[in-house]
């Protein structure tokens, strides 16, 4: 039986499916992307029963996430990015979850794949840029030609922010992915070491696998924040050109 710490990523198929030679199998990452969507439903409808004016316990945990997140966009986009809250919420609450489910014993950590925080991220460029396009017409290429850049300067200037503007959405889906798998490897690797001890020689590395953990816990949540307000400095600069 294989130990290997990177065994905790291998996606594993649970119903497999073909159709038209696309192989569209629904795996253990699908699960619990699954299971995220439906505790992300309970925990609104939870939080959003009988709405008072007072809010509730619950009913002020649902609004304390949504103004959280309220915040870092009115703060990072200005007020005409209000009108994105919803798709940045979505990223942000996605993230957290998943981030979070990735830290119970035997589950599968949605965001160590490359294909799943690389589709995130191509939808949120995606969406800004249209939106920007949209918004500024021609004026949008303006992003690319920082004010004040000298003429014999412009080619160069214009593929050097073309590049690292075009970089965005892998570096956004890089970051995430980095932070996790990291994490978890180093998790098991202590794991694995400690069981290989004996049982008095087992408590520092014990120890040390729970201070883990708990940094584990502030990396999952830092990574959607990071995430999210990255996404709002981009808004930002789609709306405002900066």
């Amino acid at each position: 039986m294989s130990h290997s710490p990177l065994e905790q990523f291998a996606i594993k198929k649970i119903i497999e499916l073909n159709i038209f030679g696309y192989d569209i199998s629904f795996t253990n990452s699908s699960a619990w992307m699954v299971v995220a969507l439906l505790i992300s439903i309970a925990f609104f409808t939870i939080t959003s029963v009988n709405l008072q004016f007072l809010p509730s316990k619950r009913q002020a945990l649902g609004e304390i996430v949504y103004e959280f997140v309220s915040n870092i966009l009115s703060i990072n986009a200005g007020n005409e990015g209000k009108k994105f809250i919803a798709f940045i919420f979505s990223f942000f609450w996605f993230i957290l979850v998943c981030n979070l489910l990735g830290l119970l014993p035997y589950s599968f950590t949605v965001t160590s794949h490359i294909i799943v925080t690389f589709s995130l991220a191509a939808l949120l460029f995606v969406v800004i840029n249209i939106y920007g396009i949209a918004k500024n017409g021609i004026s949008f290429l303006s992003l690319f030609l920082p004010e004040g850049t000298p003429l014999w300067m412009a080619p160069l200037m214009i593929v050097v922010e073309l590049f690292a503007y075009l970089t965005r959405p892998i570096s956004l889906s890089l970051r995430l992915v980095a932070n996790m798998v990291a994490g978890h490897i180093l998790l098991k690797v202590i794991a694995g070491f400690a069981v290989s001890l004996g049982v008095i020689f087992k408590i520092a590395p014990v120890f040390f696998m729970g201070c883990i953990i708990g940094l584990e816990f502030f990396v999952a949540l830092l990574q959607a924040y990071i995430f999210t307000i990255l996404a709002c400095v981009y808004l930002n600069d789609a709306i405002n050109l900066h």
